[in-house]
């Protein structure tokens, strides 16, 4: 089990992540409904921006965690980055801090607006810009998945575990790819085409889409961020890549080397692939990086 900083208990952390997830969830289904039921949703979204859209919901959840966690741990010397408040220009927060708490209050507000149920919370514990602890709540399907550095489980809100597991050792065009509803480029079309997988599901939140992996609904994601072009940032990977890996999963770059986090704009750019066996990806990312090289679908890397 990690050794977490001074007087904080690994066990009452965890049970405190599930109260402020649901609590989380609460805000996020709320305002969900409303979306759902509603023509007038003006109230409900603050800025409606093609890439970068934010609802009361966001800003809610974001306000609920931070408050949770620095009323419960007020003499803990750890730091919160949150997508909401990294926006701003009062953001005051130590990313280079050893322990660094990263948020996204609602990862896929874009599919959150359109009303589907592929939107998730995020909230890691990172140490030495390393995922340690992670959870990814999914309102819409009654689950909360949690790693803590040894173990991952889902739970729904009554407490129930639900069992997930998944196949191994396909080749990768007998797999099943998930990859990204409103985030997709011309490229990474082209790749997808050109490895033939066996599916592709289409859906929002790189939570949804990591925990999709993990119920063996999927096996591969694969993201390619184009020059000059918005990428995923710190908070859409950092507790869903905790809770892939944990769970026997990688998540990498196309040299198969870790994420790495607190980068300028804390961007996550270039080619990322994140797969259910560790002990296959690297073979994963060279049959990538080989069909990108010989078709010359991404330039930019070689």
């Amino acid at each position: 089990m990690v050794k977490l900083p001074l007087g904080v208990d690994i066990h009452h952390l965890i049970d405190d992540l599930k109260i402020w997830s649901w609590e989380a969830a609460d805000i996020l289904l709320y305002y969900s409904d409303i979306l759902k039921n509603t023509c007038n949703n003006s109230n409900i979204i603050m800025s409606n921006e093609d890439e970068d859209p934010v609802t009361l919901a966001d800003l809610e959840v974001n306000k609920l965690i931070i408050q949770r966690i620095k009323s419960e741990y007020s003499d803990v010397k750890w730091q919160i980055l949150s997508e909401e408040n990294a926006k701003r220009e009062s953001n005051n927060c130590d990313t280079k801090a050893d322990w660094l708490w990263v948020l996204d209050p609602l990862d896929g507000t874009k599919d959150f607006i359109q009303g589907t149920c592929n939107y998730a919370m995020h909230l890691a514990l990172n140490y030495k810009q390393q995922n340690l602890l992670g959870v990814v709540l999914i309102p819409e399907k009654d689950e909360l998945w949690i790693s803590d550095s040894k173990n991952v489980w889902c739970e729904s809100r009554n407490g129930l575990r639900k069992n997930f597991e998944f196949s191994m050792d396909k080749k990768l065009n007998d797999m099943t790819i998930v990859t990204s509803k409103n985030h997709s480029n011309l490229s990474l079309k082209n790749l997808i085409e050109l490895i033939n997988f066996r599916k592709v599901i289409v859906m929002g939140s790189i939570g949804c889409k990591f925990m999709s992996i993990l119920r063996g609904e999927s096996d591969i994601y694969i993201c390619l961020s184009l020059p000059k072009e918005s990428s995923p940032k710190d908070w859409d990977f950092a507790a869903p890549s905790s809770i892939l890996k944990t769970a026997g999963g990688a998540v990498t770059n196309l040299e198969n080397e870790d994420l790495t986090y607190n980068k300028d704009n804390f961007e996550q750019a270039g080619v990322i692939i994140a797969s259910k066996d560790k002990r296959l990806h690297k073979s994963l990312c060279s049959q990538v990086k080989e069909i990108i090289k010989k078709y010359q679908i991404y330039t930019g890397i070689f």
